[in-house]
């Protein structure tokens, strides 16, 4: 297997490339962690405020629906506790 066809010539990627491709290649290392300090912290700090404003949402909708669970559950067992009496009842007389 001839590895030189894997591995183009550094003529042909300039060509391709052209001037604005090379100074991009070369400048993106130095561009990058500018922006990603001026743009990339603010917009981190933003998604975590946003993450702990969901969370605290959603810790509150979650207590109210097992709340209202609960009260499910016990007017059911209520409901289900009614005919034994009654039955009880009936039963005495």
């Amino acid at each position: 297997m001839d590895l030189t066809n894997f591995i183009p010539d550094l003529e042909d990627v300039v060509e391709d490339l052209g001037i604005p491709g090379v100074a991009a290649i070369v400048l993106l290392p130095v561009l990058i962690p500018v922006a990603a300090g001026k743009v990339g912290k603010p917009l981190a700090k933003a998604t975590i405020k946003g993450g702990i404003v969901l969370y605290e949402k959603g810790k509150g909708v979650i207590a109210e629906v097992g709340e209202t669970l609960e009260d499910l559950v016990a007017e059911a067992k209520a409901e289900l506790a009614e005919p034994e009496a009654g039955e009880v009842a009936e039963a005495a007389s």
